[in-house]
């Protein structure tokens, strides 16, 4: 039984995995962020254009 939490408390391969799913997390924030911000601006322009045709 010992050797086992031995070997449990070595091995290191889980801390990886949850370390790829952060670092994943965190670009996915990032994307999402990007994407929100660039649709808004698109959002504007969009709207300001329509704006201005129909005011001609």
């Amino acid at each position: 039984m010992k050797n086992l939490f031995a070997r449990f408390a070595q091995d290191t391969s889980g801390a990886t995995a949850i370390e790829y799913g952060l670092i994943a997390a965190g670009i996915a924030a990032v994307v999402i962020t990007a994407v929100y911000n660039l649709g808004s601006t698109v959002n504007n322009t969009f709207t300001s254009i329509n704006n201005t045709m129909k005011g001609q």
